[in-house]
């Protein structure tokens, strides 16, 4: 099937719950967890001041985001995450990550993030940027960090596992080595249609009820050679303009995606916010549209194995 015409499931099957005034929230696959629709990426309050954090953090919790991710890799984000989120900790979904392969490594992660974050458990612990079959490999091997997830869930200091990944061929490995709760993958519009990269994936995920979490709704593009970066925590060139963005997150989450982590910029990240807390899924020509525009777009990522 083309990558035109290709769109699962909506969003009919999602158990969903709406407020006015604060962001829908969706059920995570079979966790029965029910997540903000926008997850707050701890880069946003990567070098903030301790009072900048407690802004974004408070403004974020008052549109209703209940899901906070963050991972060792984001600066000092987890020093300055786990103050500002003290006071609500009991009330949110809180997910760490660990780039270690090897299981003495994701251990002593672990330790340093739980102290870091002022917890002593973390509703999900994620297997963080998977990108090879080298890197699948090591993660399942004798030793390796799949032996400190599994240890970790049965010592009660992560309840879900789940895992980011940054390649095709790593996320379906993953799935077909382990009945993993949740993954985080770049579902966007250009990398999904130009791309080719995406779709084959949710199909997986869907498949399974696993939890569908999405990176990258807000992108636009790669940086062009020597174009001005002039947005601050963003590797790619954002959708920045607010009637664009909530196009990218509305094609994004007209998916049965549960929740959506915006660019770590915090003016973006606001704009989100305001973006997504009047949600209404695309119809059948607009996501049309988003995708013929898709194919016009230089995606940031490509699939280029077997569907």
């Amino acid at each position: 099937m083309s990558m035109i015409s290709l769109f699962p499931a909506g969003l009919s099957a999602m158990l969903r719950e709406t407020c006015h005034g604060k962001l829908e929230r969706r059920v995570l696959g079979k966790t029965g967890e029910k997540l903000s629709i926008i997850g707050f990426g701890g880069i946003v309050v990567m070098n903030a001041t301790s009072e900048q954090a407690d802004a974004r953090v408070g403004e974020a919790i008052d549109f209703g985001v209940n899901y906070f991710d963050v991972a060792p890799s984001y600066g000092n984000a987890e020093l300055m995450l786990g103050p500002a989120l003290k006071p609500y900790r009991h009330d949110v979904f809180l997910a760490c990550k660990t780039q270690k392969r090897d299981r003495e490594g994701a251990r002593a992660e672990l330790e340093q993030s739980l102290r870091n974050l002022q917890t002593d458990h973390f509703d999900l612990y994620q297997l963080h940027a998977v990108t090879t079959l080298e890197d699948v490999e090591a993660i399942f091997a004798k030793d390796g960090a799949m032996e400190t997830f599994l240890k970790a869930r049965k010592e009660g200091k992560v309840r879900y596992l789940g895992f980011s990944a940054h390649s095709v061929e790593a996320a379906l490995a993953l799935m077909n080595n382990f009945d993993f709760d949740t993954l985080l993958f770049p579902f966007n519009y250009a990398c999904w249609t130009a791309g080719g990269f995406g779709p084959q994936v949710m199909e997986t995920a869907h498949n399974k009820e696993m939890g569908i979490l999405a990176l990258k709704a807000m992108a636009h593009r790669p940086w062009r050679e020597g174009e001005e970066r002039n947005i601050s925590k963003v590797w790619y060139k954002p959708l920045s303009e607010e009637e664009e963005a909530g196009k990218g997150l509305r094609f994004t989450l007209s998916h049965p995606v549960t929740s959506a982590i915006p660019p770590g910029n915090e003016d973006l990240f606001a704009m989100a916010l305001r973006l997504a807390v009047d949600f209404k899924e695309m119809d059948t020509d607009e996501i049309m549209a988003m995708k013929l525009r898709g194919l016009e777009t230089m995606p940031l990522f490509r699939y280029t194995g077997e569907n």
